[in-house]
């Protein structure tokens, strides 16, 4: 691997940090689903009240992965954590230890922190991907189901009067 580094996103970054979300959506075969801006997302990330935060890790001066994240809270450790919203290297980057470093570094700003946990999702059918992180010695949750409401169902029942 050449040499490569891992900054915090910066307002100069957004453009690269979009393209990295359209690549990952890609990856996913769900480029249909981006509609993130530039203008949204540094509004998002430096705007106010930032949402999120992120980290890119650069090859040189090419950017070949990125992670973004955000911190949540457990009531039962009452403490923070760190969710891990999207983790992406280039494909052709990948198994030169970008993703590791990029997962070691949220451990280390999870710990910096404070927080009680860091925990993301993967898609049932990236098979590399949770070979990857059982390997760093994550543990997948059988007993946890994700919902989520979005769009018209939101929609519909932030409304609902009931």
């Amino acid at each position: 691997m050449s040499e490569f580094q891992i900054n915090a996103a910066t307002p100069a970054d957004v453009a690269t940090i979009l393209h990295l979300i359209r690549a990952l959506a890609d990856y996913e075969k769900m480029s249909d689903q981006v509609v993130a801006t530039e203008q949204g997302l540094h509004e998002a990330l430096f705007g106010a009240q930032p949402a999120a935060e992120c980290l890119i890790a650069w090859e040189g001066t090419r950017p070949v992965g990125f992670a973004l994240f955000f911190h949540n809270f457990s009531t039962f450790r009452g403490q923070r954590g760190i969710y891990l919203e999207d983790l992406f290297v280039e494909p052709e980057c990948r198994g030169r230890g970008y993703g590791r470093a990029l997962l070691q570094r949220l451990a280390q700003l999870a710990e910096a922190r404070n927080c009680a946990r860091l925990e993301w999702s993967v898609l049932d059918w990236n098979t590399p991907s949770i070979g990857f992180y059982k390997r760093l010695g994550a543990k997948q949750l059988q007993e946890w189901q994700i919902f989520r409401l979005t769009g018209d169902a939101l929609h519909a029942f932030a409304a609902d009067k009931r």
